[in-house]
């Protein structure tokens, strides 16, 4: 908000946040380091979260504790609901999880200090895209993590806490389902993932001189929370299948088609062999995607620089036909090809509210 409104951009006045939004506090993020510092300690492997907190706060939302934004307006209630979950969170932290305490007024003044500044900005927001639906607004909802990632339909425990999947944008904002009349799925022309958690198709990528280091580096893949570098493999038709289902996606947008350029050749897995099965879409345990040995099919490279190309006839022939394989496995059209980083450099091949 500050850099837009560096920039000269006004944006408070439009901006719009659930008064039931529940709050990320610091003993939040204390647990969650905690934890992930005891699971290392005890050799059970790290989740890989963020760090941030989140987990902690979707847990007293599902048991009805925690603080939402709209106890903000109610000083004396939100201090008391504070005071109880601080006493249940600090009983943990210097119990099990081996950290300490922390201090209610320092956590209080630090929310309270900001409510000036978060009121204005709390809506029912559901309502709100309702009446703008029926004004004819085109309304946009974004998802911002892979489905795989969803705490019910992702590689659990290797999850988010929340579900990030296409039908929890109904959910989540308080509006119909029937309001998602188009689906865009948004997947990169390889695969990456942040963290811990099965990768069937996981390169080498540390090592210079590989496929893997090549998608790594000139993909500049970084998490956009935590910085970490994302691990990077060949994309997986046969995950992507699954994603495609779980979201009754009706368009693709493959994104970071140039970073394909210059290989010699590119590799998608089309399937698995998981124990000596062959299937065809990934299976729903986490054991068994650790277990999946990948179907590759082959692609010959291209040397033509795909970069800024707008137009799907601009594309090298190979590039062409390794999107169109895409399309074949996964059973869903491509609707968008971002060649790089800039708006401009895209394909357009159909427009979401055009359809």
């Amino acid at each position: 908000i500050k850099r837009l409104e560096a920039a000269g951009v006004e944006v408070r006045s439009r901006l719009r946040v659930s008064e039931a939004c529940p709050m990320i506090l610091p003993f939040h993020v204390a647990v969650d380091k905690a934890r992930e510092a005891l699971r290392e300690t005890r050799g059970s492997g790290k989740i890989g979260t963020t760090g941030k907190g989140i987990g902690p706060a979707y847990e007293d939302k599902v048991a009805r504790r925690a603080l939402r934004l709209q106890d903000l307006k109610h000083p004396e209630r939100f201090a008391t609901k504070l005071r109880d979950l601080l006493a249940l969170h600090n009983e943990a932290l210097c119990g099990l999880l081996r950290s300490e305490a922390l201090e209610f007024e320092t956590i209080y003044a630090g929310a309270i200090g900001l409510a000036a500044e978060i009121s204005p900005m709390l809506a029912d927001v559901g309502y709100e895209l309702h009446q703008a639906h029926a004004r004819g607004d085109n309304l946009l909802f974004e998802g911002a993590q892979g489905t795989l990632l969803d705490i019910d339909h992702g590689t659990y425990p290797y999850v988010t806490s929340s579900n990030c999947v296409a039908g929890n944008a109904a959910a989540g904002s308080g509006v119909g389902p029937q309001m998602l009349h188009y689906m865009l799925g948004i997947t990169k022309a390889y695969a990456t993932r942040v963290g811990s958690g099965p990768f069937p198709t996981e390169l080498e990528w540390e090592k210079e001189g590989t496929v893997g280091h090549h998608l790594s580096t000139v993909g500049q893949e970084r998490g956009t929370v935590t910085g970490r570098a994302r691990r990077c493999g060949w994309l997986d038709a046969a995950a992507l299948k699954r994603a495609m289902i779980i979201n009754g996606i009706t368009g693709m947008c493959l994104t970071k088609l140039d970073v394909l350029d210059g290989l010699d050749e590119v590799k998608m897995a089309v399937g698995y062999l998981l124990r000596g099965q062959s299937i065809d879409i990934l299976p729903l345990d986490p054991d068994d995607i650790a277990a999946c040995e990948p179907v590759y099919e082959s692609f010959p490279g291209w040397t033509q620089s795909t970069f800024g190309v707008t137009e799907l006839n601009g594309l090298p022939e190979a590039a062409r036909r390794y999107v169109r394989r895409i399309e074949e496995v996964v059973g869903v059209p491509v609707a968008m090809i971002s060649t790089g980083p800039d708006r401009e450099h895209t394909i357009l091949l159909q427009h979401p509210y055009r359809e």
